[in-house]
């Protein structure tokens, strides 16, 4: 697959002459990698952190099949829009579908076979030839899809599907019509994940519509109808054997979508696809590594590729945007608005890399946030197409909002910041009214008790924080003393934290490998061993607990020697990637590695680094361990390759680990550069012995982000 992808960076557009001799980066990316597996990624084509994801569906329901593709499958049952690295099943909206023959026309799903050698993606393009000789092409601009299709004769059938979906998502409402001989609009609203979702579309063939019938509608006239399996079969004019399709999205209405049309205008295929080519290289030129070893470049630049995903683009234009309430919005400012927070995962590490890579837009995921608070009354927990799916455990718009502010990165209100901040910490849902209570979350008050409350803890410690700097002490030490709130669950006698009921007593049966997916678990997709260790704030207080830091360090080498199994009933499928019981294919294991380094251990950190490195991150389609989860997955390889991470990700320090480069040269925000050298020889046992920050000896375990943002020269010696 490497050597296929590498081809398309010299020729993207095949059947032309156009090559794009200035691709220097794109060129690594391999969009197939982690479609296999559960890494749940799609290979189709976007912008950096773009409104239209135009992707394949297989039209397979699945947990694998979130994403809309997976590699194992053989067929395409059309193109629409998709979420990265999630477990839901949601978007795939406006589906459209080049065909021979209205024959089955009628059916849920029109599958065309393909082969895999017949398949190509590079950043900003996707094309296809399926076994039928139809030939298909998708490029995007920031809020328009344009898809470019072959046929095999002049006949030329599209289908445009307002009923596809996939997993739990279903259609609530739809409604399509011919606006003129060239022109479709209309809607999709649905439900799934996401409550109330609502997509406008509308698209423009360079041919002349000639035939048109409608399937499934509830109600119909000669140029529109509506219904909730609505289908509309469209056959183009003309001898030419090609068509081209733009269609623009909205959250508001058809009318704005029709606008969206003119980021395209007049411009060819080949001059989306240039564009789109130039803006990911900006993009991923960001951070320029050797790329010697082609298997380690594509890892690594299809890994950064990824942290440029999502958030995406939700507003139109203008500013506007409909939200879960059906009101149609402006963001003040001229800001735009973005959906697709997936913050139980990306605050750990996605989200600190954007105070490095997105400077610019990092205000403006952050007023997003804000605007979500104005909207709803809390700051989000998980925000798609604006509604809160309120998936996964604790408040952390917090810790990306601290880290913003203690790295002094502007563009918002702080002072609405922190009220946001507060109120979620006070919010009369969630178990947060026990936690503030008990100074832990009971049990018996709440499931995911362990999970949520160490979570709470140190979300607390992040407002903490930005209290003390905005000169609010009362505030400071309120926080400061529920961020200890993990110490009541921590059991001397086997070194877990284990949930406790309101009476204070611990619950039994204990079993640090029990695995219980549903609600009423005591630790969310996961385990006693994974979730543990989750005080990223206070690894000093927490070895105290263990009994001082050599302790904490016995039980860290317990975690990779432990059972890989799980036990229970009801396991979660979430929990992958095993050494031991640490799971690097879940989010909850991610800084743990990294514990070794705080704790004066790079050697030990080195040995399971390389070890997850190795084994977690490979080449192809099954190369990603566990779910992308919108990019966290792909940060943990980028940080880990520099040789640094964001252990506590609110902290502004990096910890040294262990470099997976021998040198990158990295865009700062301000104009300046850091540049990373690895010195020493690469054996079996290496490890960091020392760190020096422009000539001078780095003494403590990390370097900070104030230090890097000097720019200068950053040296490992192993």
């Amino acid at each position: 697959m490497l050597t296929r992808n590498l081809l398309v960076a010299a020729s993207i557009i095949a059947g032309t002459h156009a090559t794009v001799a200035a691709q220097n980066f794109t060129r690594w990316v391999d969009p197939f990698l982690g479609t296999g597996g559960h890494g749940h990624t799609y290979p189709g084509a976007t912008r950096p952190f773009g409104m239209v994801q135009l992707s394949p569906d297989n039209g397979t329901e699945g947990w694998d099949w979130s994403s809309g593709y997976h590699y194992s499958s053989d067929s395409i049952a059309g193109f629409s829009t998709h979420l990265n690295g999630t477990g839901s099943g949601d978007w795939c909206d406006i589906s459209f579908q080049p065909l021979a023959d209205t024959v089955n026309s009628g059916k849920r799903f029109i599958k065309h076979a393909f082969q895999h050698k017949n398949e190509k993606a590079a950043p900003g393009y996707y094309s296809v030839q399926f076994n039928n000789g139809i030939r298909c092409e998708l490029t995007t601009t920031k809020r328009v899809g344009f898809h470019r299709y072959q046929y095999t004769s002049a006949k030329k059938w599209v289908r445009i599907d307002l009923d596809f979906h996939i997993n739990w998502d279903k259609t609530t409402a739809s409604y399509v019509k011919l606006l003129d001989d060239s022109t479709i609009v209309g809607y999709r609203y649905s439900t799934g994940w996401a409550k109330n979702q609502r997509v406008y579309f509308a698209a423009r063939f360079n041919r002349a519509v000639v035939n048109h019938r409608f399937l499934g509608a509830d109600n119909a006239d000669a140029l529109s109808a509506s219904g909730l399996s609505l289908k509309m079969l469209v056959e183009l004019g003309g001898n030419d054997r090609s068509l081209s399709i733009k269609t623009g999205l909205s959250s508001v209405s058809y009318e704005k979508a029709l606008l969206a049309l003119q980021e395209v205008g007049g411009q060819s295929f080949e001059q989306v696809v240039k564009s789109a080519t130039m803006d990911w290289e900006k993009e991923l030129s960001k951070i320029r590594i050797p790329t010697t070893d082609p298997a380690f470049a594509t890892r690594f630049y299809t890994a950064l590729y990824r942290t440029c995903l999502s958030p995406s683009l939700y507003s139109d234009a203008d500013g506007t945007y409909r939200n879960q309430d059906n009101r149609v919005l402006t963001m003040p400012g001229g800001n735009s608005r973005y959906t697709i927070f997936s913050l139980w995962d990306t605050f750990r590490a996605l989200n600190p890399l954007y105070t490095i890579t997105q400077p610019d837009r990092v205000p403006a995921f952050i007023n997003s946030m804000l605007q979500f608070y104005a909207d709803n009354g809390l700051l989000p927990v998980w925000d798609i197409s604006t509604w809160e799916a309120n998936t996964m455990t604790g408040y952390h718009a917090i810790p990306v909002i601290a880290d913003a502010i203690l790295k002094n990165i502007s563009g918002f209100d702080e002072a609405k910041a922190y009220e946001a901040m507060r109120k979620s910490a006070f919010q009369q849902q969630r178990g947060t009214q026990d936690y503030i209570k008990y100074g832990y979350l009971p049990q018996d008050k709440h499931g995911w008790s362990v999970t949520i409350t160490l979570e709470y803890a140190y979300d607390d410690w992040c407002i903490a924080q930005v209290a003390r700097k905005l000169g609010k002490m009362d505030d400071y030490n309120l926080f400061m003393q529920r961020s200890k709130s993990y110490q009541p669950l921590f059991d001397a006698s086997t070194g877990f934290m284990r949930a406790k009921n309101s009476k204070g007593v611990f619950i039994e049966q204990f079993d640090p490998l029990l695995s219980e997916h549903g609600f009423d678990g005591q630790y969310i997709e996961g385990t006693a061993w994974q979730h543990s260790f989750f005080v990223p704030h206070d690894v000093n207080g927490f070895a105290q607990l263990m009994g001082g830091k050599q302790q904490l360090v016995n039980k860290l080498d317990e975690l990779f020697t432990a059972p890989s199994e799980l036990h229970g009933d009801n396991t979660s499928a979430d929990v992958t990637g095993l050494i031991g019981q640490y799971a690097h294919g879940n989010e909850p294991s991610h800084h743990i590695i990294y514990m070794y380094s705080t704790l004066g251990r790079r050697d030990k950190a080195a040995k399971w680094i390389k070890v997850v490195a190795d084994s977690m991150y490979k080449n192809g389609a099954n190369g990603l361990t566990g779910n992308d989860d919108c990019g966290q997955m792909s940060a943990w390889y980028i940080w880990t390759s520099l040789g640094l991470y964001p252990m506590n990700p609110a902290s502004g320090e990096y910890v040294i680990g262990f470099p997976l480069l021998d040198s990158a040269t990295l865009q700062l925000p301000n104009g300046k550069k850091l540049q990373i050298q690895t010195k020493g020889r690469r054996t079996k046992d290496a490890f960091v012995k020392e760190a020096y920050w422009n000539g001078k000896k780095v003494n403590q375990y990390y370097i900070t982000h104030a230090q890097l943002m000097q720019g200068g020269e950053l040296i490992y010696v192993l």
